[in-house]
């Protein structure tokens, strides 16, 4: 018996929908079997919480007097700068952006101990933040110089945008190099194979329990950091044509999600920023995606454990930076969780830069306010590509440039 969103929403307006988490789901349809199960649940919730680079925060910090352009010079929020070029009174700060005098890698490994993900959990928190600013002035935006303490609940706006989210299925990275551990986005790998590190919920994880996005798209409401916010579009780098398993699941990156929520509502625990040694600045985002449940086929792929979910193990010292496509071989997410897997024969201890628990709590708390009818389903205006002109990641094409 097929479900509507207005149906499910009015159960959860009366208090009478029945919502379980991506877990719980397992053992109820093992136990009752998918048909009976897709009928009598309506709602199952997922969650992550891991690293996630392709994020950051717009505001406007209203007009000061005399008035500032400024996209005319350069502005700073605790000595990390700025994003300027919109209009006079609008910033942007990207997650991965240091402060200005940090030297980076110059010092190896560098530390990147303070950076743009880290101011935006300080605005959260409720932290004031140093902006510095300088202009070129105009006669409507006369002021050359500004140094001043801005505050979230002064500001105008303030929104986290992140273009990038939420990774369907993701690399298990390694290091073959015999001679030294290597620094990256998956964290420090220890050579000759000295550790692999993950970062996925695994059966928990929003898009692996909507393989195909049959209920995830443009306006799907969804748990951001603590609020609300919207699946906006697919993310960048969306590549939904990888192989899959005959349950559906990529065996590979494939599916991601580009989103916003406003940033007034989140709250720091869920939103924190982070230094990967020798890398640079992320943010762990805490994020939830509620599955309406109006089919068997849904609550099927809902159902999805992680001895079913399935990624490639990849060397980050030579194949991943040299883009060359090769697996070491292949693992679950029950192998990986046990702490060790087997690669080239040699037991190798396993870490995940994700937080199992903290994705459980995500979907918990997600469970519990649809139940109490406080989060109402988002229905989509379009619903995430599946195919088509996004069936690969293109890398980019090199052109010479001829001097004139």
């Amino acid at each position: 018996m097929a479900k509507t969103y207005a149906e499910i929403n009015k159960k959860i307006k009366q208090g009478k929908a029945v919502v379980v988490t991506a877990e719980e789901v397992i053992d109820i349809a093992k136990k009752e079997g998918t048909k009976k199960a897709s009928e009598r649940i309506d709602v199952v919730t997922t969650g992550t919480f891991g690293p996630m680079c392709s994020s950051g925060a717009y505001f406007n910090t209203g007009h000061t007097r005399p008035k500032i352009k400024f996209g005319g010079g350069g502005v700073t929020l605790n000595n990390v700068p700025a994003y300027a070029g919109f209009a006079a009174a609008d910033l942007y700060i990207g997650a991965a952006v240091s402060t200005e005098d940090d030297p980076k890698n110059k010092i190896f490994p560098g530390k990147f101990e303070y950076g743009g993900a880290h101011v935006i959990e300080d605005l959260v928190a409720g932290k004031d933040i140093r902006l510095s600013a300088t202009a070129y002035g105009t006669d409507c935006y006369p002021r050359k110089k500004l140094n001043t303490y801005i505050n979230i609940k002064d500001l105008n706006e303030a929104v986290l945008f992140n273009p990038r989210n939420s990774y369907q299925n993701y690399n298990v990275a390694v290091n073959l190099n015999k001679e030294r551990a290597i620094y990256t986005y998956m964290g420090i790998l220890k050579p000759q194979l000295g550790n692999a590190n993950y970062c996925s919920a695994g059966q928990l994880s929003p898009l692996l329990n909507d393989p195909y996005y049959k209920t995830i798209g443009i306006g799907t409401r969804i748990f951001l950091a603590g609020g609300e916010g919207y699946v906006v579009w697919h993310g960048t780098q969306h590549n939904p044509s990888v192989k899959r398993k005959p349950n559906g699941v990529p065996q590979a990156p494939a599916g991601t999600i580009a989103i916003i929520g406003d940033l007034k509502g989140m709250k720091a625990e869920w939103l924190r920023g982070t230094s990967f040694e020798g890398y640079g600045v992320t943010l762990v985002v805490g994020l939830g995606i509620p599955i309406p449940i109006l089919n068997e086929e849904i609550l099927r792929y809902t159902t999805i454990k992680d001895e079913d979910i399935y990624t490639q193990i990849i060397d980050y010292s030579n194949d991943y930076p040299n883009g060359v496509s090769n697996s070491l071989g292949e693992v679950n997410y029950k192998e990986l969780k046990t702490g060790s897997i087997k690669i080239k024969g040699k037991d190798v201890p396993t870490a995940s830069l994700s937080s199992y628990s903290k994705a459980r709590v995500i979907a918990e708390k997600l469970k519990e306010l649809i139940a109490k009818g406080s989060f109402f389903l988002g229905e989509p205006v379009k619903l995430l590509p599946s195919a088509g002109s996004y069936g690969r990641f293109k890398p980019l094409k090199e052109r010479p440039i001829k001097e004139i």
